[in-house]
């Protein structure tokens, strides 16, 4: 439902093994549901890595500058896999840098964290990058992924257009995860939700992407969600 999107938020006071789509990746894990996924997430378990091992996928999307490399940072159980490199006057033509003066590296491919939730199941997650001219990475990056995390920065609302309307076209579900910035005006989900024009039922939720309890609630909410019945 793209076309009734808007970057207009009204002011208003806080709110309160991998298979080749989300279905047979929910379906395919060796002994583990949504449940067991939801409760190893806020456990933050290790394991050692056995022949029935089963990863789930999971991306991380959004405008440039939004969060993404912090929030796997801040989740991942080992040190974060980052492709970032240093912004250039090379790329200013083709990279939007509004409301990011202070940003000087970019994703230039993916970034990668893990969770391991058991014995036998992890959580993979991969950054996709933020920039129009990095979106042909976007369909390897999904493929046979669980779902999706789409961050949003409420100060630049459109810049995560483009990723919801991708993972609605491709129906693979997702969240949206409002990185509530320092100094930026607070929305309620249902401002957020309106603004997007989201489909019933599409998780909003607030998040500090560099907080490691915020960000495992927002990964919560995604397994639950795709979990859920259709």
């Amino acid at each position: 439902m793209d076309s009734a999107r808007s970057d207009a938020l009204p002011d208003s006071a806080p709110d309160d093994s991998t298979a080749d789509s989300a279905a047979d990746c929910t379906a395919g894990v060796t002994g583990g549901t949504s449940a067991d996924c939801t409760a190893g997430i806020a456990a933050g378990t290790s394991a050692d890595f056995t022949a029935g091992f089963t990863a789930l996928k999971i991306l991380v999307a959004g405008g440039f500058g939004v969060g993404k490399t912090t929030l796997i940072g801040a989740v991942s159980e080992i040190r974060p896999l980052s492709t970032e490199e240093v912004l250039t006057e090379a790329s200013l033509p083709v990279d939007r840098l509004d409301g990011t003066a202070a940003k000087t590296t970019t994703t230039v491919a993916l970034d990668f964290g893990r969770i391991t939730l058991g014995d036998d199941l992890a959580l993979y997650l991969f950054g996709a990058p933020g920039q129009d001219r990095f979106w042909f990475l976007w369909d390897e990056l999904a493929h046979g992924a669980l779902g999706a995390v789409v961050l949003a920065d409420t100060r630049r609302l459109q810049d995560c257009f483009p990723a919801v309307d991708y993972f609605e076209r491709r129906r693979l579900p997702f969240v949206i995860a409002v990185n509530c910035f320092d100094g930026a005006r607070a929305h309620t989900t249902a401002a957020v939700t309106a603004a997007l024009d989201l489909d019933p039922g599409t998780p909003v939720v607030l998040c500090d992407a560099r907080d490691r309890t915020s960000g495992k609630e927002v990964l919560i909410a995604l397994v639950e969600h795709a979990g859920s019945p259709r």
